[in-house]
């Protein structure tokens, strides 16, 4: 599991190769992940966009934008956390995903980003999966 922390929001992301619903034959790579917001501020936020990139090692690259998550737009209070799956398909093994969210402070009403970086590299994630694909078929 990957952590960081931006402008008082914990993300916690932890992913898994998808074996049985891929098909590295055809270029299918599917990846699920769970991540965990955890609001560290003293003020409840909403959850409002997202703005992901997704790049694999082919260098295809795609731009994600929406409302929320999953069909959500979760109200946060201060100290609560929130968690969902999901999932991304690659046409390689490697890849990563980074980006922002949107919240918005629900005390003020001011919105601001929250960066999905840990040490200026992508947080939600680091997919390095290629060994793990051998060693499954050596």
């Amino acid at each position: 599991m990957t952590t960081a922390l931006s402008s008082g929001i914990k993300i916690s992301v932890s992913c898994q190769y998808e074996e049985r619903f891929s098909n590295p034959e055809n270029g299918v790579y599917l990846f699920s992940y769970q991540i965990r917001i955890e609001n560290k501020n003293n003020f409840p936020i909403k959850l409002l966009k997202r703005h992901w990139y997704i790049l694999d090692s082919l260098t295809h690259r795609r731009e994600v934008e929406g409302e929320g998550v999953i069909g959500q737009q979760p109200l946060i209070e201060s100290g609560e956390d929130y968690s969902y799956r999901s999932s991304c398909d690659f046409t390689s093994d490697t890849g990563k995903m980074y980006g922002t969210y949107l919240m918005e402070n629900r005390d003020s009403g001011e919105t601001f980003e929250v960066q999905l970086l840990l040490d200026g590299k992508p947080l939600a994630n680091q997919l390095v999966y290629a060994n793990h694909l051998k060693s499954a078929h050596d």
